[in-house]
Formats: structure tokens, C-alpha cells, sequence
């Protein structure tokens, strides 16, 4: 169907990859890099939160933040994330995606900086302002998510579209180096000039009041990218698909692309009511359902199960670190020297663990396809997370620290060579122009709620170091991730073709209506292209 397509979208999938497509990556996957730095720095800090703000002289134990203190400062920001992309998500489908774009970075700059100012002195006051703000920071970043995705998705070629958005997402990888490598930086920083004794040698001595600085400056950093990138984003225009096909102005949609792009566009208006009329339904409506309806299930579904272990390794590896013998005690060594220790972990972890993983997403998605890789990327978190729990005892002895950490850092690996990758990317191809941006939202919205059970529920077993329930947490995830696996076969393949022929806009069937969802086979995924 894709000869009947409008000149516009024509050449918007058959256009040579170019230089702005590499900008328009760079723009948009600048947000995920402030996204994922702001959303994880946290893990590095909040040990540190403890140690400054709740320690009690009685118990003769390093500070530590209380169980509910804890989960609300990591957790806040998910909560406030979720709501943003369901917000921005529906504006952008209501508004186009250019106009509602450059309010969630301003949104994040702004508190960014709040966040590293929060006001008082007590420990409630300061805990108090650090979440508001956290809250409304999450707020901005959750607009990234369905406006980087869907305006990514609709400027891409088709032969390169998943590459291009997962790009846009593998930038993630780097912000989560980033919020390790600041912090580490840092926290040596004011090591070398003001370093504490250690607890066991001096409980008041050991917890550096210049400390208060060094948290507030890592979460105010994260303003940084977010303010260097508004300009060109600003300067983005709106997408050809959503001017032609919901604003139904085809001329101006290659006025648009003639601009950025460099291919003649031909302005075409006659086909332009037959896309209208094939687009016209709701969200709400029976035959969005029919159409959509299993795909809109699959891939909430699978990014909320994913997100229940992706978010669960990430916010509870400063639990694991001192187990694999990464990090030393707490109460034989400084906050300071804590902190870095964490971050310096945490970077490690990155960098050859998770880092990578984006990447390979990247290289393989055209050739592998978003169905394998998701599958494969379940299965495999799923059998590193379940020898990791029943074998828990043996790996967590000083001889086996390494093997620990390989297995924990291949889960990392084959959770972005996998389903938190793809998951970004199929709700951006799946659905129709006038509800990808809301579609993509509601999946990622579902992948949030599934990080605030890892936030307020997972932490929980692995915050106190007890070892029964840290076992118990890892057989929950590997099972998780297995019903994870299963709930993939309800997306389909999407490689090689427009998004317009994907989702039906065309005037053709959809893959619901042809395959009633069944998977694609690998023969039948070649066929594609």
C-alpha cells in the first residue's frame, strides 16, 4: 500500500539518511541524557542524605534514611513521570509535538536546580522540598518520553527508524554513566580536601559537613544538558506526518521537511481527505480496539513488567554493591568515601554492563527486528536473575565477588540489548498518527507504575542487606521477566515498512486485522522487506 502513500511520507521513508537526522537524534536524545541523569543520580546521593540528616548518636550506627523516607525520595520522581507523560502525551497529539517540546525542559531546568536548593534545615523540611521538587522534575522528563519517541519516529526513513529511535533512547546509557562519573568526580573532589575519619574511628567526625554541598551540586547539574539543548529544539519543526495527516496541510508539511531536509517534495493535497477518513477514529473507539487494541495491551504490558526489574536493579544496586564486596561497610568508612565508592560502582556497572547493551540495540535492531531482541532480552534477564537468586549464598562470598558482579552487570546487558529498548520503540511505530503520541504515553506510563513497585515494593527487601530477602527479590524479577517474554507475543514486527502501512493509515488492513497479532516468523519478517 505504500505507493498510495502521500508524496510527503513518500519521501520522509525513502529519504536518504542525512545529517539531520543525526541532529534530530542528538536533540531529542539530549532530554533522555538529562532524563536519566536526573532520574539516577539519586542512587548515588541518597546514602549520603542518610548519613547527613538522620543520624542518631544512640544506636552507634552510620545515618541512614528511613525505609519511607527512602522510597519517596526515589520514588517520587517515577510518580511524577508517569503523570507527565500522560499529560504531554495527549497534548502532543492535541497540539502537535513541536509546541508542547520545549516546556518539559524548561520544566526540568527549573527543577533541577530547586531540587539541589531544598529550603530548611530538619531533616523533614529538607526531605520535604527535595521530593516536591523531585516530583515536578519527573513531571518534565515523563513529557520526553512520547514526544522524543513519536517526533523521532515520524522524521525517520523507514529503513532506519529503529535505529534512530533507539539512538534517541540509548542516550539514556550515557546519562546513567554520567550521573556515576559527576558523581564520583565530586565526591573525590571534596574528598582530597575535606575527608572525614572513619565511622569506627570517629562517628560525629566521619559525616563531612561540606558533604551538604556536594549532593545539592550533582542534583543541580542535571539543569545543564537540559538548558544547552532548548534552543535547538526550539528551532525543530513540526512533523510532516502530523501537519499533513492531522492538520491536513500537505503543503506546508513539505514546506517543513523541504527546510531540514534535503529531497524535493512535491505539495499534495488530493489524497489528503482518504488519509483524514482512514484516521478519524478516537482512542476510545471500537475500532481503535479492533485495530489496536492487543497491541496497545502488549506493549503496556510488556514495559511495565520490564520496568519492574530494569527500575529494580538500578535503584537498589547501592544495596547490592557492598554484598559483591564492591563497596566497604558503612561504618568503616566516611559518607564522602561512601559516596564515591557507590558512584564509582555505579559507573563501573555502566559502562561495561549497561552502557553497551543500548548500543547493540542500535546496530542490530534493522537487521535482528524489535521482536526477537525483545524476546531474546526477557529470556535472558529472566536465567541471569534466577542463578543470581538461588545461587545467591555462594555468589555473595569475597571469591566470587567477580562472577557476582559479570552476572549482575550481563543483566544490565541484555535488559537495553532488549526489552528496554525495543519497548521505547514499538509503541512509536505501532499506532496511527493522530494517537502515537497518547498510545506511546499510556506504555510508558505503564512501564512507570512498574517502577514505583520496584521503588516502593523491591526496595523493601534489598535496603537492610538481608540476604533471604535479597534472593527473594532476584526470583521475583526472574519471574517477571518471564511473564514478560510470554506478553511479547502480542506485538508484532515492524521493521522495513512505513508507519502508515503498519498502523492501517494507508487505506490497506493493519496487522491486527490480517494476523489477529500472532508473531511473526522469521520468514515472514524477511518478507517485509
Amino acid at each position: 500500500m505504500a505507493s498510495d502513500n502521500l508524496v510527503v511520507l513518500n519521501a520522509l521513508d525513502t529519504a536518504r539518511t542525512q545529517w539531520y537526522h543525526v541532529t534530530a537524534v542528538i536533540i531529542a536524545g539530549m532530554g533522555f541524557f538529562t532524563d536519566a541523569y536526573d532520574l539516577f543520580c539519586i542512587t548515588t546521593i541518597s546514602k549520603l542524605l542518610g548519613r547527613l540528616y538522620y543520624y542518631d548518636p544512640t544506636t552507634h550506627v552510620p545515618g541512614k534514611l528511613p525505609h519511607v523516607a527512602n522510597n519517596w525520595v526515589i520514588g517520587v520522581a517515577l510518580v511524577g513521570t508517569l503523570s507527565g507523560q500522560l499529560v504531554f502525551g495527549w497534548l502532543g497529539d492535541k497540539l502537535g509535538r513541536k509546541k508542547v517540546y520545549g516546556l518539559t525542559l524548561i520544566l526540568m531546568v527549573l527543577c533541577a536546580i530547586c531540587s539541589g536548593l531544598s529550603f530548611g534545615y530538619s531533616a523533614k523540611g529538607v526531605i520535604g522540598t527535595l521530593c516536591f521538587f523531585r516530583f515536578w522534575l519527573g513531571f518534565g522528563i515523563g513529557g520526553d518520553y512520547p514526544l522524543s519517541a513519536t517526533i523521532m519516529s515520524e522524521y525517520a526513513n523507514k529503513a532506519t527508524r529503529g535505529a534512530f529511535i533507539a539512538a534517541v533512547f540509548a542516550m539514556q546509557g550515557v546519562g546513567i554513566i554520567f550521573a556515576g562519573l559527576v558523581s564520583m568526580i565530586l565526591s573525590k573532589l571534596f574528598l582530597m580536601k575535606y575527608e572525614g575519619k572513619p565511622f569506627d574511628v570517629d562517628e560525629i567526625l566521619s559525616t563531612e559537613p561540606e558533604a551538604d554541598y556536594v549532593w545539592r551540586i550533582v542534583l543541580m547539574l542535571g539543569a545543564l544538558p537540559a538548558l544547552l539543548t532548548y534552543y535547538w529544539r526550539m528551532k525543530m519543526p513540526e512533523t510532516g506526518r502530523y501537519t499533513a495527516i492531522i492538520e491536513g496541510n500537505a503543503k506546508q508539511a513539505a514546506i517543513n521537511m523541504g527546510k531540514v531536509l534535503d529531497i524535493e517534495i512535491q505539495a499534495e493535497g488530493d489524497k489528503l481527505a482518504q488519509f483524514k477518513a482512514s484516521n478519524e477514529y478516537s482512542l476510545l473507539s471500537n475500532e481503535f480496539f479492533q485495530r489496536h487494541g492487543l497491541h496497545l495491551i502488549g506493549t503496556m504490558s510488556t514495559w511495565f513488567l520490564l520496568d519492574i526489574a530494569f527500575y529494580s536493579q538500578n535503584l537498589t544496586q547501592k544495596d547490592i554493591f557492598p554484598v559483591m564486596g564492591l563497596t566497604n561497610k558503612a561504618n568503616t568508612i566516611s559518607a564522602l568515601r561512601e559516596m564515591f565508592e557507590t558512584s564509582r560502582a555505579m559507573f563501573v556497572i555502566a559502562l561495561f554492563g549497561t552502557f553497551p547493551g543500548y548500543w547493540f540495540t542500535v546496530f542490530f535492531i534493522e537487521k535482528i527486528g524489535r521482536f526477537r531482541i525483545q524476546l531474546m532480552g526477557f529470556f535472558m534477564m529472566s536465567v541471569f536473575m534466577a542463578i543470581i537468586g538461588l545461587k545467591y549464598d555462594y555468589l555473595k562470598t569475597k571469591e566470587h565477588k567477580w562472577t557476582f558482579a559479570a552476572l549482575y552487570g550481563l543483566t544490565f546487558f541484555f535488559a537495553n540489548f532488549g526489552p528496554n529498548s525495543t519497548t521505547f520503540v514499538l509503541p512509536a511505530e505501532l499506532f496511527p498518527t493522530r494517537v502515537r503520541s497518547t498510545c506511546h504515553a499510556l506504555s510508558a506510563a505503564s512501564g512507570k507504575a512498574g517502577a514505583m513497585i520496584s521503588a516502593f515494593g523491591i526496595q523493601q527487601y534489598t535496603q537492610d542487606g538481608n540476604v533471604h530477602k535479597i534472593k527473594i527479590a532476584m526470583i521475583l524479577m526472574a519471574v517477571t521477566n518471564m511473564v514478560g517474554f510470554c506478553c511479547t507475543f502480542l506485538v508484532t514486527e515492524t521493521k522495513g515498512r512505513s508507519l502508515e502501512e503498519i498502523s492501517g493509515e494507508d487505506g490497506g488492513k493493519n496487522e491486527t486485522q490480517m494476523k489477529t497479532s500472532k508473531p511473526v516468523s522469521g520468514h515472514q519478517a524477511d518478507g517485509w522487506e
